[in-house]
């Protein structure tokens, strides 16, 4: 009798960089969203809450 070509227990991959890939893009995310703040921030205290806040207005207008 055949074996079915889908075995009852999957295979893990239990090598040491399995769980990797989720980890690395969670860092990313993180990282390229407290530039983003920090980045927000540096505005914000260069140009004042005003200025800051048209260009925020402008850049919005810019895109829709």
């Amino acid at each position: 009798m055949a074996q079915s070509p889908h075995p009852a227990h999957r295979l893990q991959d239990v090598s040491p960089t399995a769980g990797r890939a989720p980890s690395v893009l969670l860092w990313t995310g993180a990282g390229a969203g407290g530039l983003m703040v920090i980045g927000a921030l540096a505005l914000w205290f260069h140009y004042g809450t005003q200025v800051f806040f048209e260009m925020i207005r402008s850049g919005f207008a810019a895109c829709f």
